[in-house]
């Protein structure tokens, strides 16, 4: 795997730890898209704070690149922080009960293994997403000001069109 792909442009997501609820819910939904994001010219990339060994299960069935960084090195570097309002914003409560929703009685589903589990990391972690062109410069990052707030599908394709217009990709 290269940061930045060589082609199109690449978008770095920095999740929370591995069994996130919210996390997952959102990583389904960039997976359900993922061939819609492919022809759009955009590479997904995946950090967690988590040990390999954490993401195996439900991030094992990713169609893109999920990365652990459990000593949270590449998140300094792009200064993704964490703090306590990552679980105390109302928004971020109600993702994580929808989360959990989700895989009540369907834990034997291999899509939700390890999902609402803990790693021993924190849980205070704020999400980021970072838009990068292939000569490496950084065209669009937003810091998450809670757990649950992050680029949706249709926020990256509408940034990636934004780019492509500038010329940039």
């Amino acid at each position: 795997m290269t940061v930045p792909a060589g082609a199109g442009v690449t978008h770095l997501q920095f999740r929370r730890f591995a069994g996130c609820p919210i996390c997952h819910l959102h990583l389904r939904s960039f997976a359900t898209r993922h061939e819609e994001i492919s022809a759009a010219g955009i590479t997904e990339v995946v950090f967690f704070h988590s040990a390999a060994s954490a993401l195996q299960g439900y991030q094992a069935l990713l169609p893109f690149a999920v990365v652990a960084d459990p000593d949270r090195k590449v998140y300094r570097e792009f200064g993704v922080d964490a703090h306590l309002r990552a679980v105390a914003h109302p928004r971020a409560l109600l993702a994580a009960f929808r989360g959990y929703a989700k895989i009540v009685g369907r834990h034997d589903d291999p899509d939700n293994a390890g999902v609402g589990g803990g790693d021993g990391s924190t849980h205070l972690s704020l999400p980021a997403d970072v838009l990068i062109v292939p000569d490496g410069t950084v065209v669009a990052v937003h810091y998450g000001r809670h757990a649950d707030d992050q680029w949706t599908v249709d926020d990256l394709l509408d940034l990636n069109r934004s780019v492509a217009g500038k010329g940039s990709p």
